[in-house]
């Protein structure tokens, strides 16, 4: 099953920056983003290791591809993901990206991050809105499911938005 593994890379690799949600606190500035890249390319293995078996299964099966919310709002989620890995990419090589605004380019990086990040949690969301996930859990379990990638979300958003983004309005 692939939205589990992505979705909990994702979060640890964005929350690793967090003072209060972090394990690795302790750490340097330095080692922190190389564990979030690490975070990061695992949530990608996982995107696109999920992405594999859900052609296969669908072409086996032969369903056609990419007719409910759930996969069009996933496929585009994965798109946005690669992309911000680029960018990602790019603040770790400014000078070889040809980019002399680094704090701007920091900035984005966060909020399209978030972006992501809450286009991820919508992927998910919608996943449980499907009929085969609703045949499987039922009643107050569904609920809890509901609960479960809403939380998270709302930690990353609360971290970003006060944590990182008033400081970066100010650099700029």
């Amino acid at each position: 099953m692939q939205p589990p593994p992505f979705c909990l890379c994702m979060a640890e690799a964005i929350l690793l920056f967090s003072p209060d949600h972090s394990p690795f606190f302790f750490c340097s500035r330095k080692a922190r983003i190389r564990l979030h890249w690490v975070g990061q390319s695992l949530t990608i293995l996982c995107a696109f290791l999920g992405l594999v078996f859900i052609i296969s299964s669908r072409t086996r099966s032969e369903l056609p591809h990419l007719v409910s919310w759930h996969s069009c709002v996933g496929a585009l989620t994965l798109l946005a993901t690669i992309g911000q890995s680029l960018c990602g990419l790019s603040l770790l090589c400014p000078r070889a990206a040809r980019f002399s605004r680094v704090a701007r380019l920091k900035l984005y990086h966060l909020t399209c991050g978030l972006a992501v990040y809450l286009m991820a949690t919508l992927t998910v969301l919608l996943g449980m809105c499907t009929a085969w996930f609703q045949a499987q859990i039922k009643g107050a379990a569904w609920y809890l499911c509901l609960f479960l990638p809403i939380y998270p979300a709302l930690v990353i958003m609360h971290q970003i938005s006060s944590t990182y983004l008033p400081k970066k309005k100010m650099e700029i």
